[in-house]
């Protein structure tokens, strides 16, 4: 399951975020991320799920 979240989370950031943590705060920082820039959203999604996993 980890490797479809990090595959979702290249993808679409927020995603694998939401189905990592679900809405939190994470979640909105990634969208954020995302929307300043696609590369620190998956920088930060990919965080996430490897300190969650």
């Amino acid at each position: 399951m980890t490797i479809i979240r990090l595959l979702l989370t290249i993808l679409l950031p927020p995603l694998g975020v939401f189905l990592t943590v679900g809405i939190g705060g994470h979640f909105w920082l990634n969208i954020l991320l995302t929307l300043l820039g696609y590369i620190p959203g998956i920088v930060h999604g990919v965080w996430v799920i490897a300190k969650r996993s």
